[in-house]
């Protein structure tokens, strides 16, 4: 059986520009105004896409509450692997994303780039705060993939203020939080610039490219 037999002409050409955008930034969300008609679409096409993408070797996870949805490889390839300062902001943006929801009960997480150093600080892995750089990089990469918005564009001033979207929670698990929790102890101090931008953490796997 045609597997988008019955479907509309214009509803295949959707189908086939929302496929693009998930395999290219890993989550869609309801709460992100930019993904919101395309979560609802996934939800009416929901047994088309999980067949079609069930034949490439990946799986939709949906979290209704708040309205995520990942695509998963099933073989665990095709992943993005961050290197070790990468995987620390992420590991830092999930804690700020709790802190916030626990603290405050807020629909949106909205932190800073001052937010961030201070808590890079507090973990004790460096006595000097992340480059501007890697920092600036590393916003921008996760913005990519539907972590993040940035709602200041120069990223460089301590104020820069950054929206922690849901899919975060998706991103960064429990289980993930651990691991790199455990990484983080591994390479505190004791290690120098050189092996800090040479390791890669193959924890943290983002999304297919």
């Amino acid at each position: 059986m045609d597997l988008f037999e019955g479907m509309l002409q214009k509803d295949k050409d959707e189908f086939k520009r929302v496929c693009n955008r998930l395999m290219s930034c890993c989550f869609i969300m309801k709460r992100n105004e930019q993904t919101k008609s395309d979560y609802y679409f996934i939800l009416r096409h929901r047994e088309v896409f999980e067949r079609y993408l069930g034949i490439l070797g990946y799986t939709l996870e949906m979290n209704d509450n708040p309205g995520v949805i990942q695509l998963v490889n099933r073989e665990n390839t095709n992943h993005v692997h961050l290197k070790l300062n990468e995987s620390i902001i992420l590991l830092i943006l999930r804690i700020l994303y709790d802190e916030k929801k626990r603290e405050l009960s807020l629909t949106d997480v909205v932190v800073n780039v001052g937010d961030i150093q201070e808590k890079y600080l507090s973990l004790k892995i460096r006595d000097k705060q992340i480059d501007r750089t890697t920092m600036n990089n590393s916003l921008r990469l996760f913005r990519r993939f539907n972590l993040v918005e940035l709602l200041d564009r120069d990223l460089t001033q301590e104020d820069a203020r950054i929206l922690i979207y849901d899919s975060i929670v998706m991103a960064v698990r429990a289980d993930d939080i651990r691991t790199v929790s455990e990484m983080i102890l591994r390479y505190r101090k004791d290690n120098d610039e050189n092996n800090e931008e040479a390791k890669e953490d193959t924890a943290d796997q983002l999304a297919p490219i």
